[in-house]
């Protein structure tokens, strides 16, 4: 994978995504003794906002979450499998029934990229048919480095999940590849996955079948309600886009600013006065202060790790001088920008 620009990743994190991912991870790092102060620490999310499929937060948000749950369960190999796993149509909402009630397993592959990209999973993934077979390919550029091992189970043990209730048998699979290294756990991952043949190592993970399965019915397809499903899906989409609270426009404002913007410049943005955001703000249960300082440490992270030098991340956040922005890291992380990114990335060459 290549590294990636300071603007890629400030435009992924602004990404609107559907809180039922960001719920199923809570409820497997609470079944592993989390608390929800620890889980849900530096996100902005709150408890009562992760029931609500209109109610949408951010990937930076998200990340910050699974960041929080990877770091707090003492990730090892399999405890992304075991978070996947957890993720039936059920706990999907409408996404859910519209991939349960489609008629084939083509129309459900489709339905499930167009929205589950923005619904549960980590990566990005495409379907594509090469000859007589079909292979949904996998791009995690997009994930932390430190968090690729967890998201990658977990987005391939959901998609497993799902199809396995869909179909009421293992999914089928010819063969699957992955980027990450071979253990021992991951014989539980071939047999989820239903294939003889895992390969380890890989250069892009991928999920192999014959094509010609796409078109077998599905026990319970009806195209009719599929279609009225999907729909709902979408509309929840647009609903979620013309709903957000003011706490996360102002999160996004300073997200697409780079965290560089005064209280001023954000209301004018608005086309509020700052008497009014801070009141709109205090609703929220928030302050300018605590949404600014949150975002500008979640861009940092986002930053220092897809390997930006901490000179450079000092600057593209505003600050006079490195040692400002160290000092406030630390504040915010407990430790130095350049230790957090050598034990995230390896990349840095500051020694601050």
């Amino acid at each position: 994978m290549g590294r990636m620009d300071d603007a890629g990743a400030l435009d992924r994190s602004a990404r609107s995504r559907s809180v039922s991912g960001a719920a199923l991870l809570v409820d497997f790092a609470e079944s592993r003794g989390l608390t929800a102060e620890t889980i849900l620490r530096d996100t902005g999310i709150h408890p009562n906002r992760l029931r609500d499929d209109d109610v949408g937060i951010t990937y930076g948000q998200e990340i910050t979450l699974l960041r929080n749950v990877v770091h707090g369960v003492h990730d090892e190999p399999g405890l992304g499998l075991m978070a996947g796993m957890m993720c039936h149509p059920t706990r999907l909402g409408v996404l859910g029934f519209a991939i349960m009630t489609s008629p084939t397993m083509r129309h459900a592959a489709e339905v499930g990229l167009r929205y589950g990209d923005s619904w549960v999973t980590y990566g990005t993934h495409r379907f594509e048919l090469r000859g007589a077979e079909y292979r949904i390919t996998r791009d995690d550029s997009m994930v932390p480095p430190d968090l690729r091992r967890f998201a990658l189970e977990h987005d391939f043990a959901a998609i497993a999940t799902v199809t396995q209730d869909m179909m009421q048998t293992r999914l089928p699979l010819v063969r699957a590849r992955v980027t990450i290294e071979a253990h021992p756990i991951y014989e539980m991952f071939a047999t989820l996955l239903g294939v003889d043949r895992l390969d380890f190592g890989a250069e892009q993970s991928a999920l192999i079948g014959r094509a010609s399965t796409l078109d077998q019915p599905l026990p319970q397809g009806s195209a009719a309600t599929a279609r009225f499903y999907e729909q709902q899906c979408a509309d929840i989409l647009q609903r979620r886009r013309g709903r957000v609270g003011m706490s996360d426009r102002v999160r996004q404002l300073l997200i697409r600013r780079g965290g560089v913007a005064d209280q001023n410049r954000i209301a004018a943005d608005l086309d509020l006065s700052v008497r009014t955001l801070r009141r709109r703000l205090a609703d929220e249960g928030t302050t300018y202060r605590e949404l600014s300082n949150e975002t500008i440490g979640m861009l940092a992270e986002e930053l220092l790790t897809a390997g930006l030098t901490v000179e450079h991340v000092a600057t593209r956040l505003g600050y006079s001088s490195v040692s400002a922005f160290a000092a406030a890291f630390r504040t915010w992380k407990g430790q130095s920008p350049g230790h957090f990114a050598r034990l995230h990335r390896g990349r840095v060459t500051s020694g601050v």
